[in-house]
C-alpha cells in the first residue's frame, strides 16, 4: 500500500481553496494553478511537451483543460490508461453570508463547531477523518489522487510499464465543454505517440444509496442521462370564458403527473434500476400579466438510462405525452359538463384531440408544406436568437419550437417533444471485449487486495449513478440512437452541437473509483480522509498496474 493519505490530504485542501465555481473566472485560476504545478515536476520540466493547458472549443466561455502524461519504461508498450477528473465546483449560495468559508475547510470545520448540526454530522466532524469543503467532496480530493498517482510515475517511469494520461477539466457541472473539447487532444496524443488507450479510471465522488448504507461503491460504466423537453400549446380563451379555450398549464400539470415518479420510466439493466424522472422546470411562455390565458407552456424532466437509447425514451415520453393529453382532456369534459349543470348553461362539445408530435416529425411535416421557405426562416431565426445572451440552450430549444409552430396549418392544441440539453451518454462495462473483461478483473482485484485494509464494505456496481463526464469516454448507443438525439434537439448545429464520433472514436472502457463522502452539492459537503486518501489512490494504482501488466504481456 501506498503511503499517500498527507499528500493527497494537502493537495486536495489546496485545491479546495481555489474558488473554482463553474462558469466563473475561478475556472481559468485552478487550470492555471494546476498546470504551473505539474509543470513544475522534474519529469514535465525535462518533457515539457507532455503538458499542456488547452483552452475549450466551441464554447461560450474562456476557460481550460489541463492535459499531462507520463510515458512509462518498464516495458515498451502503447497500452495507455487515462486518469480523469473535473476541476470545477457548483456555487455556494448554500452557505448564504458564510460563503467565503466554502473554500477554507479548517476555519469552516472549527466555524461548524458552534453550529446547530445532525449528530451524525457533528460524530464525523468531531472524529478528525472528515474534511468539509465545497468541491472536497465533489471532486478535488478525486482529483487529488489522480495527481498524486502522475507524479509518482513522474518520478517512477521504470514502474510503468505503459502510459499514464491525465486529465484534468472544467465545466463538468454545467455543460461538459471541458471533457468534450480534451477528446480532441486524447485523439491527436493517439495518433502522435500511438497511444492504445485500453482503460480510464474517473474518480467522481460517491455516497451511501440509504441512510443505513455502510458501502463504499465502486463503479462500472455509468448511466446516461437526458432531458426530453415538451412544448405544449394551447387554445388562448379570456379568463370570463375558460371553456371556451384550453389552458396549456391544464396540459402540462398533467404531463407531470403522468411523468414525474413514475417507475414505469425506470431503466433496468443488469440488475440495476434507474431512479424515475422528475421535473426540472414547468411553465407558461407568457411574458407579461393579461387576462388571457396562456398559448404555450414548457416543461423538461431529467431521465437517467441504463440500456434505453435517446430513440426508445423519445417513444415512450411520446406515448406517456398522449395519455396524460387524453387524460386532460377527459378531465375537462367532466368538469365542463358539471359547470354547465350547476349554471344551467348548455354543453357543447370540445374541438379538440390529443395531439402529440416528436420535433422531427413536426419538422419534417412544415418542410413538406413550406420548402425552402421554412427552412430558410428557420435558419435565419436561429440565427438571431443566438445574440440573446438570456437564453441557455434548454430555452433557445423552446423558442426555436415556438417559432416552428407559427407555421402550422393546424394551430389546434398540440404537445411537441424534444430534447434541449446535452446528452451524457450511457455506457455499460460488460465484459464484451478483452480490454473491458482486463479491467473488470482488475477491479476486482484491487477491492480484494485493499478490503483487508479498511473496516467498511467496498462494493462493485455497474453504473455510476450521477451526471458524469466519465459518459464521454465510450458510447454503447448504436447510430439511430444518437441520431434521434441529434434530429430532435431545435438547437443542434446553432446553440449546442456534440460531435460523438470524437467519443466513438476514443472508446474506451470507464470505470469509478472515487471519494467517499456525504452532501455533495450541499453546504454540509464532506469527504471521509481514510478512503478518499488513502484506499481510493491504492485502488486506482493496482488497476493501472494490473489492466497494464495483462496488457503488455499479450
Amino acid at each position: 500500500m501506498m503511503e499517500c493519505r498527507d499528500d493527497v490530504l494537502d493537495l486536495t485542501r489546496k485545491l479546495v481553496g481555489i474558488q473554482s465555481i463553474v462558469k466563473t473566472e475561478g475556472e481559468k485560476a485552478i487550470a492555471h494553478y494546476l498546470y504551473t504545478l505539474l509543470s513544475s515536476f522534474p519529469y514535465f520540466t525535462s518533457n515539457p511537451e507532455h503538458v499542456t493547458i488547452e483552452q475549450t472549443i466551441n464554447d461560450e466561455l474562456e476557460r481550460y483543460n489541463v492535459l499531462a502524461f507520463v510515458k512509462g519504461t518498464k516495458t515498451a508498450s502503447n497500452r495507455t490508461v487515462i486518469l480523469m477528473g473535473h476541476m470545477d465546483t457548483v456555487g455556494v449560495d448554500d452557505f448564504n453570508q458564510l460563503h467565503e468559508y466554502a473554500f477554507l475547510p479548517d476555519e469552516w470545520m472549527a466555524m461548524l463547531q458552534h453550529e446547530d448540526i445532525p449528530a451524525s454530522v457533528r460524530e464525523q466532524l468531531q472524529s478528525g477523518d472528515w474534511l468539509f469543503g465545497r468541491g472536497a467532496l465533489d471532486m478535488k480530493s478525486g482529483l487529488a489522487s489522480h495527481i498524486y498517482l502522475l507524479k509518482y510515475y513522474a518520478e517512477h517511469p521504470e514502474e510503468l510499464a505503459g502510459n499514464l494520461v491525465f486529465v484534468a477539466e472544467c465545466d463538468e457541472e454545467d455543460g461538459s465543454h471541458g471533457i468534450l473539447s480534451a477528446l480532441k487532444m486524447l485523439k491527436r496524443w493517439q495518433e502522435e505517440h500511438r497511444f492504445d488507450y485500453v482503460a480510464a479510471v474517473n474518480s467522481d465522488f460517491v455516497s451511501p444509496r440509504s441512510e443505513e448504507d455502510a458501502n463504499r461503491y465502486v463503479y462500472k460504466g455509468v448511466g446516461g442521462k437526458l432531458l426530453p423537453s415538451f412544448l405544449i400549446t394551447g387554445a388562448e380563451t379570456h379568463v370570463g370564458d375558460v371553456f371556451d379555450g384550453l389552458d396549456p398549464n391544464f396540459i402540462a400539470a398533467e404531463l407531470t403527473k403522468q411523468i414525474n415518479y413514475n417507475p414505469e420510466l425506470c431503466d433496468e439493466a443488469l440488475g440495476e434500476i434507474t431512479v424515475p424522472p422528475v421535473a426540472l422546470k414547468q411553465a407558461d411562455l407568457k411574458p407579461t400579466y393579461t387576462v388571457q390565458t396562456a398559448l404555450s407552456a414548457y416543461v423538461y424532466y431529467n431521465f437517467f438510462i441504463h440500456s434505453w437509447s435517446p430513440k426508445d425514451v423519445l417513444e415512450k415520453l411520446k406515448e406517456q405525452a398522449h395519455m396524460a393529453f387524453t387524460n386532460a382532456l377527459d378531465t375537462f369534459k367532466e368538469r365542463y359538463r358539471r359547470f354547465c349543470d350547476i349554471s344551467h348553461q348548455p354543453y357543447k362539445e370540445i374541438p379538440w384531440q390529443p395531439r402529440v408530435f416528436l420535433y422531427e416529425e413536426m419538422e419534417q411535416l412544415l418542410i413538406e408544406t413550406h420548402g425552402d421557405a421554412f427552412i430558410q426562416h428557420m435558419d435565419h431565426f436561429k440565427q438571431e436568437l443566438l445574440n440573446d445572451d438570456t437564453l441557455d440552450t434548454r430555452m433557445f430549444a423552446a423558442r426555436v419550437v415556438e417559432e416552428a409552430w407559427k407555421w402550422m396549418a393546424d394551430k389546434s392544441p398540440a404537445i411537441f417533444v424534444f430534447y434541449s440539453s446535452l446528452y451524457s451518454p450511457r455506457f455499460e462495462l460488460s465484459g464484451k471485449t478483452e480490454n473491458e473483461q482486463i479491467l473488470i478483473d482488475a477491479l476486482e482485484h484491487a477491492v480484494k487486495s485493499v478490503q483487508p485494509n479498511y473496516d467498511h464494505p467496498i462494493a462493485l456496481r455497474n453504473f455510476f449513478p450521477y451526471i458524469s463526464d466519465a459518459s464521454f469516454m465510450a458510447l454503447s448507443d448504436d447510430t439511430a440512437g444518437i441520431a434521434a438525439i441529434e434530429h430532435n434537439n431545435p438547437a443542434w448545429g446553432t446553440k449546442h452541437y456534440v460531435d460523438y464520433q470524437d467519443v466513438r472514436d476514443i472508446d474506451v472502457p470507464v470505470v469509478n473509483i472515487g471519494p467517499y463522502g456525504m452532501d455533495g452539492h450541499k453546504r454540509l459537503e464532506r469527504v471521509e480522509m481514510t478512503y478518499s486518501f488513502e484506499i481510493v489512490p491504492n485502488m486506482t494504482n493496482m488497476v493501472i498496474q494490473r489492466v497494464l501488466h495483462e496488457t503488455s504481456a499479450k
